[in-house]
């Protein structure tokens, strides 16, 4: 039962218990003034050992008995009953009020950055309007949402699960999921993400996802995931804590022995030992690490950036070298077709079998092509059977033969010579070329350009000015097209490497990470197995993609590579205060612990030195919370602001 009790609502009880000791502690100390009579001052330090110390001493019980650790709440707990038994126990009283005090700020202070799975909560609808077939529309349950249910947004309201548009047009807030600061028009065939807000504008979406697997429902579950996995500097403060905690003990019992044998009296020697087990405390070493930890994975969260777990978030402090997909990921990925030469019939023909073939490609050349046929008012000719080659192409079925398009692998896979003479002004451009064939004939070619993304240069440059020593592209592309793009984002051109396949980059990303610590940063698509070798696997606008939030380490939810830099930016000033927490609690330690054995350091001078030192590391692990915002986004609709990291 009093385990139920103590750990219903921790923060609560422990807020209730200060308030309560600090008023005992206060009636206490009343008989000083002369203005409580004896009785009353045994009853008022009663009742401050009470208020302090059960709570205290439950928890170093529990966690005797379940995890069989010595913890610091056990060391204050001793502390203050060896204070009362050397006749001390005013002391004894400011210790428990403290400690009690301490406590309540670092379970508040820590439960701001726990809230970001409660804001991500707050954030989803309770019902949705669900259009019927026949065309009424009723409010019901999100719950009750199945995939393939056509669901109406009307202005102002938030999207109950993730979805695909099939009626519409408006513009979307998705500062809360993507950290995006300006709304996205949205149109027919657009994804739109739960608890995003439509501004204007009536829309209808398909449901592309229950509850149970959208957008916000994986983010909770990353964050829950982050902030349960322990980085390597956290599971060292704890295994350091604990260790440490029994060499306290030891040492408080040596102490005491060593005080009587150079001639202290019993009383004495066994305060020295309770000052002792107050300033030697780990309690500031342990609690600086998840300080920093957890509020850094919670301003990056809120900020559009999901962390699985402090690992990773140490890992990417330490990393000197970026490695990077090109389309989708420094460029929008969002190409269009800029020449079409055909060698059979008219461009119209070639038009219509060539989307017919990419009518369901992913693939950014399949939208631009079906975009450049559309267009044109083109229908796709029917093609079967279609499957796609990676890093090669796509090939299918068609009414009299085999179709195929991709780049000159797919055309070798398929026998045809591409050196025709009609084609070599093609072959020269710096764009992607994609040849198209039917069986054994070369039936033509087209050219793709892509366009960087506007964030791209000034994010790489800001790598490049916080110390990164190595960023590379590497790309399937053919190589005069990956020099157009990286002399515009300022690569070298050794930094380039061009016309590899997905085995390629998997290589390539392990030589670079058995000489330091390497970053990839793809789609999370065709580049899952390298975002999966690298020490830091980081996908792109992986708001959308199951991939993504699987094979890597770091999703950016949105399409804007300044996320990058800043999630680089907040890596490295988390490392800067862990380090700074660390250094400033062992030198505090040390000092207390010097002066507490060596000048007669007053027990309650120790306590306070104690205390506020454990208050001031998680005060400087908050500063992270406060992380320099991004977009400058306003606060949305559900009332949570999306500031960025």
């Amino acid at each position: 039962m009093l385990k139920k009790i103590f750990a219903a609502d921790r923060t609560v009880m422990l807020t209730v218990l200060t308030v309560l000791g600090m008023v005992l502690a206060i009636f206490g100390f009343w008989p000083l003034t002369g203005i409580a009579a004896e009785w009353a001052t045994f009853v008022g330090l009663l009742l401050v050992y009470l208020a302090g110390g059960v709570p205290a001493a439950w928890r170093a019980g529990v966690t005797l008995w379940e995890d069989h650790v010595l913890d610091i709440d056990l060391l204050m707990v001793v502390a203050a009953v060896a204070a009362a038994a050397v006749g001390a126990p005013f002391e004894g009283a400011v210790l428990l009020t403290l400690f009690s005090v301490s406590t309540t700020l670092e379970e508040g202070a820590l439960g701001r950055a726990r809230r970001a799975v409660e804001a991500l909560m707050a954030l989803r609808p309770e019902t949705a309007l669900r259009k019927s077939a026949d065309g009424v529309v009723a409010e019901i349950p999100v719950g009750e949402l199945k995939v393939g249910d056509i669901f109406v947004l009307r202005p102002g309201a938030r999207v109950p699960t993730d979805g695909q548009i099939v009626n519409g047009r408006g513009a979307l807030d998705e500062a809360n999921i993507t950290g995006e600061s300006m709304p996205v028009t949205k149109q027919q065939g657009a994804k739109v993400f739960e608890a995003t807000v439509n501004l204007d504008g009536v829309l209808e979406a398909a449901v592309t996802k229950t509850i149970e697997e959208s957008t916000v429902a994986r983010m909770i579950a990353l964050v829950t995931e982050a902030q349960a996995a322990k980085a390597p500097s956290e599971r060292f403060s704890a295994w350091f804590g604990q260790r440490y905690t029994i060499a306290v003990l030891l040492g408080a019992i040596l102490a005491f022995v060593v005080f009587s044998l150079l001639g202290r009296d019993w009383n004495d020697a066994l305060y020295r030992a309770a000052i002792l087990l107050v300033a030697a405390s780990p309690c500031a070493i342990v609690i600086s690490v998840p300080a920093a930890i957890l509020s850094a994975l919670s301003a990056a969260a809120r900020g559009g950036v999901l962390f699985k777990g402090g690992a990773a978030l140490e890992t990417l402090a330490a990393v000197d070298t970026f490695a990077f997909d090109k389309t989708g990921t420094l460029t929008t990925g969002q190409a269009t077709v800029t020449n079409i030469v055909s060698l059979e019939g008219d461009e119209r023909g070639f038009l219509a079998l060539l989307a017919g073939l990419e009518a369901n490609s992913e693939h950014h050349s399949g939208a631009a092509i079906r975009q450049e046929a559309a267009n044109r008012g083109i229908d796709p000719v029917a093609v079967q059977n279609v499957v796609a080659r990676a890093s090669e192409g796509i090939v299918g079925d068609a009414e009299g033969g085999t179709v195929w398009a991709g780049n000159p692998r797919m055309a070798a896979r398929m026998g045809v010579a591409i050196d025709h003479p009609d084609l070599a002004a093609l072959a020269e451009e710096t764009q992607t070329v994609i040849y198209f064939g039917q069986d054994s004939r070369l039936l033509g070619a087209l050219s793709i350009a892509d366009q960087v993304r506007k964030s791209s240069a000034p994010a790489l440059g800001a790598l490049r000015e916080s110390g990164v020593t190595k960023i590379l592209m590497l790309t399937g592309d053919r190589r005069p097209v990956a020099l157009r793009i990286g002399r515009e984002l300022g690569f070298q051109p050794d930094e380039i490497h061009a016309d590899m396949l997905p085995e390629d980059k998997l290589r390539m990303v392990g030589d670079l990470a058995a000489k330091g610590k390497v970053a990839f940063v793809g789609d999370g698509v065709n580049d899952a197995a390298a975002l999966a070798r690298a020490d830091v696997g980081i996908a792109m606008g992986a708001a959308g993609s199951e991939v993504a939030l699987q094979a890597a380490d770091v999703a950016l939810l949105s399409e804007d590579m300044a996320q990058l830099a800043q999630a680089h930016q907040l890596a490295r000033r988390t490392a800067r205060i862990i380090r700074q927490n660390l250094i400033f609690a062992m030198g505090a330690m040390a000092v207390l612990v010097i002066a507490g054995l060596f000048f007669d350091l007053p027990l309650p001078l120790a306590v306070v030195g104690h205390e506020g030192g454990t208050v001031l590391v998680v005060l400087n692990g908050l500063r992270l919370l406060r992380a320099p915002s991004r977009t400058g986004a306003s606060k949305t609709a559900a009332g949570v602001a999306a500031p960025a990291v």
